[in-house]
C-alpha cells in the first residue's frame, strides 16, 4: 500500500522554536509539566519522541521521571532536551545552583531546578546527555545551564511570534492544538441524554434489522455493505465544495457504521484509511462515531481514533482514545494491544508499518 501522507519533518534549531512547537508536538498547549524530548542525528539533530508527564509532588519524583525517562529510551536517543512549564515563583538559590563557580551567587534560583537535576542524573545512568534543559514560563524561556543575565530568574527569553514552519504543517496535517489536555476529553465526550436516548434507539432497531438481514443474506453480504457505508461516510466527512465539513450523519447512519465495525475484518480494513488521503476525513469520523456511539458499540471507533491519532504522531489524543475504549468495554481485546504498543511508546512509522503490512495480500504479510 502507497501512503502518499508521510508525515512532514521539520527540524528545529533554536530552543525558543523548540518550546514554541510543544502545542503541536502535543496536540495541547502543556501547563505545569515536565517534558522530555528525543534527539536524534539524521543528519543533524531531529526531534523524536516527545514525552509529557504532569509535575510531580517531591515524594513521586523519582517514580515519574523513571517512567518519563524509560519511555524516551523506546525511541532510541543520541541526546536528550528538557522543558519544564511552569508558573511556580522562584526558589532561594542554594549553592552551587548556578554550573559557573566564577559567579555571584543570586539570591533567587529558578523554580524546579531539583527535578531537573533529578532527570540529569536518570539520563546520566542510561548514557543519554541532555543537550539543555529550559524553563517555560509567562511566554518566555530560560536555560537552567546558561549563568548569563539572560538566564536570570527576572529575565528570561521571549518565545518567537508569528506562525512557524510547524504551526503550517500541522494545519496541513489537520491537526488542532487544545488548549488543555481536559479538551481532548471533552472533543470526545458522550453526547447528552436526551440525544443519547435518540441513539440508543437507533441502535436498537439498526441493530433488528441487520440480524434480519444477515439471516436472509449472509453475513459476508453485510459487512462488504458496512464497508461501503464507511467508505461513503468517509468521502461525507471531508471538506465539502466550499471548504467546510461534510454532512452530519443521521443517528441511524451512525448506529448502522457502529455495528459494521464490531465486524474485526471490517475494523481491520478501516485501520488502513488511517494512512492515504482520506486520514483526515477518517479521523474525523471516527470522533463522531465515539461521541455518539452508545457503550460497547463506542470501543471500536475509539480504538481506530486512537491509531489514526497515533499515526500522526497525537499521542496525547490516541491515549485519550484508548482510555474511552477501554472504559467502554474492558475486554476489547483490539484497545488492549494498542495499550501495551503506545506504553511501550511504539514509534508512529512502525504502527504504519504495521497498518501496511496488515492489508497486504495474506501470502505476502511475512
Amino acid at each position: 500500500m502507497t501512503d502518499p501522507q508521510e508525515p512532514l519533518t521539520i527540524r528545529l534549531s533554536d530552543p525558543g522554536e523548540v518550546v514554541s512547537a510543544l502545542p503541536h508536538l502535543l496536540g495541547f498547549r502543556p501547563r505545569e509539566s515536565l517534558v522530555l524530548l528525543s534527539l536524534r542525528e539524521s543528519p543533524g539533530q531531529r526531534v523524536g519522541l516527545t514525552a509529557r508527564v504532569d509535575l510531580p509532588p517531591p515524594e513521586h519524583r523519582s517514580q515519574v521521571v523513571s517512567g518519563l525517562v524509560r519511555s524516551l529510551l523506546t525511541d532510541g536517543p543520541t541526546a536528550a532536551l528538557l522543558v519544564v512549564v511552569s508558573e511556580a515563583a522562584d526558589e532561594p538559590a542554594t549553592p552551587g545552583g548556578w554550573p559557573d563557580a566564577l559567579q555571584p551567587a543570586p539570591a533567587e534560583d529558578l523554580a524546579h531546578r531539583e527535578l531537573v537535576h533529578e532527570v540529569v542524573l536518570a539520563l546520566d545512568a542510561v548514557g543519554v546527555p541532555l543537550r539543555q534543559a529550559l524553563l517555560v514560563r509567562r511566554e518566555r524561556w530560560w536555560s537552567y545551564d546558561c549563568p548569563a543575565a539572560c538566564c536570570a530568574p527576572e529575565a528570561g527569553t521571549p518565545l518567537p511570534t508569528g506562525t512557524s514552519e510547524l504551526a503550517v504543517a500541522s494545519v496541513v496535517d489537520g491537526q488542532v492544538v487544545e488548549e488543555e489536555r481536559a479538551a481532548l476529553v471533552r472533543r470526545i465526550a458522550p453526547v447528552g441524554f436526551l440525544a443519547a436516548e435518540a441513539m440508543a434507539r437507533a441502535c436498537d432497531e439498526v441493530g433488528d434489522a441487520l440480524a434480519q438481514r444477515t439471516a436472509e443474506l449472509g453475513w459476508d453480504v453485510l459487512v462488504e455493505e458496512g464497508w461501503a457505508a464507511v467508505l461513503a461516510a468517509v468521502e461525507a466527512a471531508g471538506p465539502g465544495e466550499h471548504g467546510g465539513a461534510g454532512a452530519r450523519l443521521s443517528d441511524h447512519e451512525v448506529a448502522r457504521l457502529a455495528w459494521g465495525l464490531r465486524d474485526h475484518d471490517l475494523r481491520d480494513r478501516a485501520l488502513t484509511l488511517a494512512l492515504g488521503e482520506s486520514a483526515a476525513a477518517a479521523e474525523a469520523l471516527w470522533t463522531e462515531l465515539t461521541r455518539r456511539s452508545p457503550a460497547p458499540l463506542d470501543a471500536a471507533p475509539a480504538t481506530l481514533l486512537a491509531v489514526s491519532a497515533w499515526v500522526r504522531g497525537g499521542g496525547a489524543l490516541a491515549n485519550v482514545a484508548l482510555e474511552r475504549a477501554l472504559r467502554s468495554e474492558p475486554s476489547y481485546t483490539f484497545a488492549g494491544l494498542l495499550r501495551s504498543a503506545l506504553d511501550a511508546c511504539l514509534a508512529p512509522a512502525e504502527m504504519r508499518r504495521l497498518i501496511r503490512q496488515a492489508s497486504a495480500p495474506l501470502d505476502t504479510r511475512w
